[in-house]
Formats: structure tokens, C-alpha cells, sequence
């Protein structure tokens, strides 16, 4: 989480969707940055009202707006997928190194005790208050990020350069048609945000 005073603006760090790059870029124009580990870099909204905002309410001035990414959800499985395939996990109970794409969106799905590998959240966490709804003021696609940077960069009033960072290695993340269906309908309500969030600044 990143916090600009003059300009207002509070951006979440949804995991998976760019953070550490837009973490590298602004962190210096931050006034207040929340990173490295990830309980405290990635706070989500809820966290931020409840804990975050009361610290800011004494400075006074317009309210801050909040500006967070979301990604289409089936690529955002397929990334945390390749993300604890990686090296440098082989051996963890977190790891997927040894398990297919189809056994982990299908352990992803199951209810009560998943594999721990499995034991993801939804994007949607990330942006509900405390009243369980949508209520970040600004969300883009993560396949918009020009968009986001262009907003970013007409906000704190600088040019923005992203550079690739975090990134997973390859795998095989091919779904039957029967799973992907099954994973898509499952996820419908995070497409429907997805859908809903802006790909214009």
C-alpha cells in the first residue's frame, strides 16, 4: 500500500497484479509506503478504514480516494499457479511444482481444508468494506495498466515507467473445456468486477 498526501490517494497492493513493479516506480513520490513483507504490504481496503485511515483523519482536508487493480480472474489463478511453481519453493507444502493446473484450480475450488498450495483468497477481499461491498473508488484492469499509469501520472503529476518485476516462471496452465468451465462459473462474481473495472484513465 501506497499513500500520497497532496494528491489523495491511497493505492492497494492486490497481490499478483503488478504491485511490486508500481511499488518500484512511486515508492519515492510516497509519503507513506507499507511493502516487503507481504501482511503489510498488501492491507486491503477494510484494513485501511479501519486501522489505516483514522492515523490520516488528523491532517485534514479532502477525503482520499483509493485506486486498486484487479486482474481477469482464470489469469490470476494461472499466475499465483506459476508463481509457487518456482524453484525456490520445491519442497514446500506451498509449492506446485509437482501438481497440474487442473488438480489446482480444481483444489482451489474445494470447499473446507485445501492444500495449502491452494489456500488462495479471492481479489474481491481486497476491495469490499466493511459492509461487505465494492467500495474502492478507482479500480483498473491489470490489462489496462496503461490506463492506470496514465491516471497515476495525471494524479502525483510525473511520468511514470513500469518495469516488469515478479515475474513467474513458464508452466502448463491449459484447462479442459469442462474444468475451465466449471472454475469460470465458480468465479463469476470476481468477473463481474473485472469486467466492471476501467481500462481509460
Amino acid at each position: 500500500m501506497l499513500i500520497f498526501l497532496k494528491p489523495r490517494l491511497v493505492l492497494l497492493s492486490v497481490p499478483k497484479t503488478g504491485t511490486t513493479a508500481l511499488e518500484e516506480a512511486l515508492s519515492p513520490q510516497a509519503e507513506i509506503a507499507f511493502r516487503s513483507r507481504p501482511e503489510i504490504k498488501h492491507l486491503n481496503l477494510r484494513q485501511y478504514l479501519n486501522r489505516i485511515r483514522p492515523l490520516l483523519n488528523p491532517l485534514g482536508g479532502p477525503e482520499f480516494e483509493t485506486v486498486a487493480v484487479v486482474r481477469e480472474p482464470l489469469d490470476w489463478l494461472r499466475s499465483w499457479y506459476r508463481f509457487r511453481a518456482r524453484d525456490g519453493l520445491i519442497g514446500h507444502a506451498n509449492s506446485t511444482a509437482h501438481v497440474s493446473f487442473e488438480a489446482f484450480a480444481a483444489d482451489y475450488l474445494r470447499p473446507g481444508n485445501r492444500p495449502e498450495y491452494a489456500r488462495l483468497g479471492r481479489q474481491s477481499e481486497f476491495l469490499i468494506d466493511n459492509d461487505g461491498a465494492i467500495a474502492v473508488d478507482h479500480v483498473f484492469r491489470y490489462e489496462a495498466m496503461p490506463a492506470l499509469v496514465e491516471f497515476l501520472s495525471q494524479r502525483l503529476g510525473t511520468r511514470i515507467a513500469l518495469r516488469r518485476r515478479n515475474v513467474s516462471p513458464q508452466a502448463t496452465t491449459d484447462l479442459p473445456p469442462a474444468a475451465e468451465a466449471r472454475l469460470r462459473e465458480a468465479l463469476a462474481p470476481e468477473y463481474a468486477i473485472w469486467q466492471a473495472a476501467r481500462q481509460v484513465p
